[in-house]
């Protein structure tokens, strides 16, 4: 059960009006006045503690805008993708959320919440393919590098957009709010890959002004009103494992699930952090999604 702490702050957010708060953060973060935006990103570093060192361009001032510094590239080569045959790595920089095996079609959120499948992927036939198979949720914090890449080589064949609210996605709203992965504005991208079927979830959150990915650009805003999905014949958009798939501007969540049986989740535990190309499973059986 969450704190009293955590249900406060998980109920002033109900009444916000999500999506135009969010909106109203993203043009703040693409304004380029340059005393604008060097005070924020000067915040920003100073608050989260930033290692600008990792960074391509190490002048925080140096980006023309506040969602240039927040999408920063890193320093070629600073994180190496584990090329062991059969692994399958970590898509970003972030901390496990939850880790472990789905329940028939059950995912768990915290300690007493649990959400389907169906529900988060938008389609009860799609969600089907990963029934008692293994899932992982992973948490960027502000201070995390934002793009995110494939954990392992696939081949896309859909891309969902599901409407939804945008609640903050950290711990405290996490323990709080039921339905919170399922219930927020996600886009969810299903791979064809060598452990069969591949569900990359990229969840959106409160002040999330956009998500996109480098096939499509970017997927929302706008905002539809009802779910809307694009389907991609097998090798139009094929990307290796540790190639940049996509990019929150500002932070969120990224689920990924995998059939049952297909992979073997190496020992690790919620709250452990991990760097992006860091192995975090390995595959245990070779197929081809159908």
């Amino acid at each position: 059960m969450p704190t009293l702490k955590q249900s406060l702050f998980a109920l002033w957010q109900y009444p916000l009006p999500h999506h135009a708060l969010s909106r109203l953060v993203g043009k703040l973060t693409h304004c380029k006045v340059p005393w604008v935006k060097d005070l924020l990103i000067r915040l920003f570093v100073l608050k989260f503690d930033i290692d600008m060192g990792e960074a391509a361009v190490g002048e925080p001032t140096a980006y023309p805008s506040f969602n240039d510094f927040f999408t920063r590239p890193l320093k070629p080569g600073i994180r190496p993708i584990d090329e062991e045959p059969g692994s399958i790595v970590s898509p970003v920089d972030g901390t496990i959320s939850q880790m472990g095996a789905l329940t028939s079609q059950w995912l768990i959120q915290a300690k007493g919440r649990d959400y389907s499948a169906a529900a988060l992927l938008g389609d009860p036939e799609l969600a089907s393919r990963f029934e008692d198979g293994e899932f992982t949720t992973l948490y960027l914090s502000p201070r995390d590098y934002h793009r995110i890449h494939m954990p392992v080589t696939g081949s896309l064949r859909r891309m969902i957009h599901i409407p939804g609210r945008l609640f903050s996605v950290n711990p405290a709203t996490t323990e709080a709010v039921e339905n919170l992965f399922a219930r927020n504005e996600r886009v969810a991208c299903l791979f064809d890959t060598e452990a069969g079927p591949m569900a990359m979830v990229l969840v959106g959150a409160l002040l999330v002004a956009s998500i996109e990915t480098v096939w499509h650009g970017v997927v929302t805003p706008p905002t539809r009103p009802t779910l809307q999905s694009w389907h991609y014949p097998s090798g139009k958009v094929e990307l290796g494992k540790g190639e940049e798939m996509g990019r929150f501007n500002m932070g969120s969540t990224v689920i990924l699930l995998f059939p049952q049986g297909a992979v073997e989740w190496l020992p690790r535990a919620p709250g452990d952090k991990l760097k992006l190309g860091s192995p975090v499973a390995r595959i245990l059986t070779t197929q081809k999604a159908q």
